[in-house]
């Protein structure tokens, strides 16, 4: 006797069978898209070890720290950068023999939380970054030395790529096939510059792709890194990135195994996220537990501009509820 189609059972048996078949792809898919790099966010090169070089120091610290270029002058970090000398860990050399100094990590992030400040998870979006059309040697070298400087200022792992970006027609690829190629490369997100000069104050087109959304914006090489960054970091709030804590999602319009499979690489594409499970599934939709820094707070961050997971209610003591969007 032939087994009923799914759609033919008794609505009982149809959400356990898309429990059970949800749960078995839990093991069947391949692991996490959004992996991130660490950045070494308190290693910080110095010239000396006078009061002056270790406050120049801090602020470069403070900035990598928190994501934001304004926290070098930020009047709550004052009395960091006055105290320098005491967050002091120890001293080294960098990966080219520079002269460092090593910050006190949770000393320091301790410190930034107590003003109300916000400290940027250290594991963040390795980003391709690709100029289109492809430069000659030399000017690709000098954009390259000019986007790693300010990605290293801002504290963003980059890496320039000549990666293809538009189609045999030359209609720029779709952001779901940018990103699957940048997979090759490791790569968390793709970043795209458009403009014939890529001298430092030339203006370019930029576009950001990330599996949640994606940005566009005009301007030199370094508002390329800049916005980004800008795009890409916390809130202000001191407690949002320091807990991780586990928020459960409702994600309606999942109903097969391919939605499920896209919203779980777009849930983990979100930077905090270190797991994104099924929790429960009926005919309609999918409620996730995600364990996250910032609980809620830092998820519904992370999804507020995504156009493929759209809010649509929940809250309180009820799970949010997004809408997906294929």
């Amino acid at each position: 006797m032939s087994r009923p189609a799914l759609n033919q059972l008794p609505r009982s048996k149809r959400v356990r069978g898309l429990l059970a078949s949800l749960c078995a792809a839990c093991c069947a898919l391949p692991a996490a898209v959004w992996a991130g790099r660490p950045v070494h966010v308190y290693e910080v090169d110095i010239e000396g070890q006078s009061a002056p070089a270790l406050q120049n120091a801090m602020r470069q610290a403070l900035v990598r720290a928190t994501g934001r270029r304004e926290s070098a002058d930020d009047p709550a970090f004052a009395s960091v950068i006055a105290e320098a000398p005491k967050y002091v860990k120890s001293y080294g050399k960098g990966p080219r023999g520079e002269p460092q100094v090593v910050f006190d990590a949770p000393a320091l992030e301790q410190a930034i939380g107590t003003v109300g400040r916000s400290v940027w998870d250290h594991v963040r979006p390795f980003t391709l970054v690709v100029l289109v059309p492809p430069r000659n040697r030399a000017g690709e070298d000098a954009a390259r030395a000019e986007l790693e400087r300010v990605a290293a200022e801002r504290g963003l792992p980059i890496s320039l790529l000549p990666l293809g970006v538009d189609d045999s027609a030359g209609n720029p690829l779709a952001a779901d096939a940018l990103l699957q190629a940048g997979q090759h490369y490791g790569g968390d997100e793709i970043l795209v510059g458009r403009g014939a000069d890529a001298g430092p104050q030339s203006e370019l087109q930029w576009t950001l792709y990330t599996r949640a959304a994606s940005e566009s914006w005009s301007g030199p090489l370094a508002a390329g890194i800049d916005h980004t960054v800008d795009f890409l970091v916390p809130q202000q709030g001191g407690s949002l990135a320091q807990a991780e804590s586990v928020a459960r999602v409702r994600v309606e319009g999942v109903t097969s195994l391919a939605d499920y499979a896209n919203v779980e690489r777009l849930l983990h594409s979100i930077a905090g996220v270190r797991h994104a499970n099924i929790a429960a599934a009926d005919p309609s939709g999918v409620i996730f537990e995600v364990t996250v820094r910032g609980g809620i707070a830092g998820l519904e961050q992370g999804l507020s501009g995504s156009t493929r997971l759209v809010r649509t209610g929940g809250g309180a003591s009820a799970p949010a509820v997004y809408r997906y969007r294929p």
